[in-house]
């Protein structure tokens, strides 16, 4: 059983060092440990303290293409390498490298398909009180979404199996974080949680510049999900609210027509046609939004029949022998 290490990089010529130094190269169950880094368009030569440092598989973007992008090419990489599991980590070296045994060794046991480090935020000195309620907002948030028992949504150290990385996919630019717990829950895949202690920050977060533009973009990216496998649920409960709408003042002018004084409310008669027009339109949108998240199942169990034809099973079955 061989497993790889990705680590995503922006300008971590400083830190990475110490992030390789701390990954252990042995791992109870495990056959072999190898490292992956990939240079998200870095400046200061990451890739080449990445090969000073022993690492055995760097990828380098020729340009900046986002934290997303750098998570996927990572997960092909690794798939492409014959990787029976992948680990998930960070160059800053947030995260610690000796907890990595513990990460994979559900995995290994047969018991998990994913498995995510909480950091229990709570006791996490350098978060402040604001953003310890929002990771656990947007947790909890995410565990009904996803309908499993994550506890921390946001954490980037993460193994995943073969299995799971050739069925997860990301289509936000932004962040995989959020996405992929939501996806793995829909597939139903068996998600497991270790407690870590994360190490003391070195440097301010790359992600996002300010807890506004975080939380704004974390909102529009729970919402893209929510409509993406909740489509007739979201769109219904819109179109329910403006038929509600028209319907009320429908009755309303109906009440006063047989009344004797509907000549003075034709404008309430109006709005209700508008309503009704618009509450009707939505919900045949609903309906289409249904149908396209059925074709996008299809597309997501062809895409992974590709992905296991793509990815050369020999280099796998020579891994495992």
């Amino acid at each position: 059983m061989n497993v790889i290490i990705q680590i995503p990089c922006l300008n971590e010529a400083e830190t990475l060092p110490d992030t390789l130094a701390q990954i252990p190269r042995s791992i109870d169950g495990v056959n072999s440990v190898e490292i992956l880094v990939i240079d998200d368009g870095s400046t200061d030569e990451t890739d080449r303290v990445a090969h000073e440092h022993g690492v055995e598989h760097v990828v380098r973007h020729k340009r900046r293409l986002g934290l997303a992008r750098a998570y996927q090419t990572g997960i092909h990489t690794a798939l492409m390498l014959g990787a029976d599991i992948i680990v998930n980590t960070d160059g800053d070296g947030q995260y610690p490298g000796k907890d990595i045994p513990r990460l994979v060794a559900p995995i290994v046991k047969g018991r998990a398909d994913m498995v995510i480090a909480d950091r229990q935020v709570s006791g996490v000195a350098h978060f402040s009180p604001i953003k310890r309620r929002l990771q656990k907002l947007g947790s909890s948030v995410v565990r009904r979404m996803s309908q499993t028992a994550v506890p921390d949504a946001t954490s980037g150290f993460r193994a995943l199996s073969r299995e799971a990385a050739l069925r997860l996919d990301v289509a936000s630019r932004y962040t995989y974080t959020l996405e992929t717990i939501v996806r793995a829950g829909r597939m139903n895949l068996a998600i497991e949680s270790i407690p870590i202690q994360p190490n003391p920050p070195t440097r301010p977060s790359r992600l996002f510049h300010s807890m506004m533009g975080y939380i704004w973009r974390s909102i529009a990216t729970l919402v893209r999900l929510y409509i993406l496998f909740q489509p007739m649920k979201f769109f219904a409960t819109i179109s329910a609210l403006f038929m509600a709408g028209g319907a009320g003042i429908g009755l309303r002018f109906l009440y006063y027509y047989f009344a004797g004084e509907g000549s003075g409310k034709i404008q309430s008669l109006i709005l209700a046609a508008i309503l009704l027009i618009i509450g009707f339109n939505v919900f045949v949108i609903g309906i289409l939004s249904a149908n396209l998240a059925a074709n996008r199942e299809l597309m997501e169990d062809c895409l992974y029949r590709l992905k296991r034809i793509e990815t050369p099973q020999n280099a796998h079955d020579q891994r495992q022998s």
